[in-house]
């Protein structure tokens, strides 16, 4: 009958340089892992940044569109106040006797001789 091999024991020595290299190939492993998911968090947060710029530019212009609307409105309200109350018109014939009446008042209490 013939004994089986068996493997000799393992070398004290050997079985730690074994867990040390296996401690560093799971350690670069795990550094790679982290680059990837570093790099990949980095990614979508540069395109959550972008996608929030974007929609800050459209509502930014959305509101400068808006304002030069209204200002321009405004100041085409304001035009038209200005002409309308700038034009000169003639006095009808009760306004012009009211002012003479205003004037004939305010000389008499000028003077003196009103009452």
């Amino acid at each position: 009958m013939t004994t089986p091999h068996r493997a000799p024991p393992p070398d004290p020595i050997d079985a730690a340089i074994a867990r040390v290299l296996e401690a560093e190939r799971a350690a670069r492993d795990a550094v790679a892992q982290a680059g990837a998911t570093a790099a990949a968090t980095t990614e979508e947060a540069r395109a959550a940044a972008r996608t929030l710029a974007e929609r800050t530019e459209r509502r930014i212009r959305g509101i400068r569109a808006a304002f030069e609307e209204r200002a321009t409105a405004e100041v085409a309200a304001l035009d038209a106040t200005a002409a309308a109350t700038s034009q000169e018109r003639a006095l009808g014939a009760d306004e012009l006797a009211c002012v003479a009446a205003a004037v004939a008042a305010l000389a008499a209490s000028l003077t003196g001789s009103g009452s």
